[in-house]
């Protein structure tokens, strides 16, 4: 996916763009030109492993977060790849949004 503009009806600030950036294994969210948000993930075959996501200082109480998790789970699954949401962030988030992303998850025995 390329950078897009953050839609949905979640609240945010307008300049929100968000992208995967594969070099380093992350999606981030940008508020301009800082850094707001980001997700850390692992490719692996045929899933992508969403391991940790963090508000970087100063961001914290926006939205971002919520905004940049359901970007990086509409990218993997329009990726036709499988979502393990390893991030207790990601992982409620998929459980409270059970009719989108479900049927594309496959839940660590670790959580």
């Amino acid at each position: 996916m390329s950078d897009k503009d953050a839609g949905r009806g979640d609240a945010f600030e307008a300049g929100v763009t968000m992208v995967r950036n594969d070099g380093r294994g992350r999606y981030e969210l940008h508020v301009g030109e800082d850094l707001g948000a980001v997700i850390i993930f692992r490719e692996l075959p045929g899933h992508i492993d969403l391991i940790h996501t963090e508000t970087q200082a100063g961001f914290e109480g926006r939205g971002l977060a919520k905004v940049l998790v359901r970007y990086a789970l509409d990218d993997v699954v329009a990726s036709g790849k499988r979502i393990i949401p390893h991030c207790p962030y990601v992982a409620r988030f998929v459980e409270r949004n059970p009719e989108l992303y479900t049927q594309y998850t496959d839940f660590p025995a670790e959580l």
